[in-house]
Parts: C-alpha cells; structure tokens; sequence
C-alpha cells in the first residue's frame, strides 16, 4: 500500500470514530432528558396521589365549594391519563402534559384561595399536613421540570451543532419540548399560609 491509502484508510478511520463517539454522546444526552422526564413524572404521581386525599379530607368543610374541588379532581384526573401516555420523545405528548398540567396548577391554586377563607380548615392538622405535602411536591416537581428542561437545552444544542447535525439527522434524532407551564398563574409558586 502506499502512503496516500494509509493517509486515505486514516481519515476514514478516524471521521468513523469521531462519527461514532457523536453518535453515543446524543444517546446518552437523550437517556439524560428521558431520566430527567421520569423524575417529573414520579413527583407528578406523587402529587396525583395527594390530591384526592385534600378533596376528600375539605368535603365536610367545602359543602357548598363542590364545583372547586370537583375542577381540581378533574384536572387531576385528565392530566394523569396524560401522564401514563406521555412519552419524552414525542415534543406534542410533552406539550399537552404540560397543558394539562398547567389547569391541575390553576385548580390547585383556586383549592387554596377557598382553603384561605376558611379558618377551620386551617386549623385541621390533617388538611395542614395534606397542604404542606403538595406545597413540597410542588417545589420537587419544579426541579425535576429544569432538570428536564435542563437536559433538553443540552441535548438540543448539542445535536444542532455541526457536524452533529448531520449525524443526528442520518440516525434520526429529533428535538423534543421543553416542559413550560403555559400561563403566568400556573408560573407563580403557589403560598399556602396557615396564619
């Protein structure tokens, strides 16, 4: 062989293996976004379970507030069929979780400017321990949502880059949503107060 086939056998060699070490780092940026979705939706479980605990526990007190907790039980109830079906790499079931996940926030919200006019509610320790847990849950969920958020920025910048894109591209690798609350009410952290 002469010199310019090894030069040649060389450079084809190594755009293989750089092509390749690109190829592994957008599989492993994608398993990172994926995690990163999973976490949401543990704690978005987490907050599924709580909710209808709070609902049932405020019936005897919210008699005449059913049509408020009955939006939030359906707002919870919508957005967990999302959640079973939402799928971190399909960009729309990350949009319409996100969708649904805002009303569930929007409910939440309206539960708590009932539960503020109601000293008796307050004061039940069970209601108080039931607030307090998805007030946490709510802070854990909107971490694990920049995690993921996090996660995707990274994914995303790396497959646009070049040459990147080009092999991101040749082995099918797509973009995938950012999950954003949608209005600026579901954006503000939600107070519970107990004063």
């Amino acid at each position: 062989m002469d010199t310019s086939t090894l030069i040649g056998l060389a450079v084809i060699g190594g755009l293989l293996i750089y092509g390749i070490s690109i190829y592994n780092k957008l599989v492993a940026l994608k398993n990172q976004f994926k995690n990163g979705f999973a976490q949401i939706d543990v704690q978005l479980q987490r907050r599924y379970d709580l909710i209808p605990n709070l609902v049932e526990s405020a019936k005897a007190y919210l008699k005449h507030e059913q049509e408020t907790l009955n939006q939030v039980v359906e707002a919870r109830n919508q957005a967990a069929q999302l959640a079973k079906a939402a799928d971190a790499t399909d960009g729309d079931s990350v949009r319409k979780l996100a969708r649904a996940e805002s009303k569930v926030g929007q409910a939440l919200a309206n539960v708590y400017a009932v539960f503020e006019a109601y000293p008796d509610l307050k004061a039940n320790q069970t209601i108080s321990d039931l607030m307090s847990e998805l007030s946490q849950t709510e802070d854990q969920i909107s971490v694990a949502r920049q995690v993921y958020n996090d996660a995707v920025m990274t994914y995303h910048t790396f497959m646009e880059q070049f040459p990147n894109n080009i092999i991101a591209g040749f082995f099918a690798f797509k973009p995938t949503e950012l999950f954003e609350v949608e209005t600026p009410e579901a954006r503000k952290a939600v107070k519970v107060s107990f004063e």
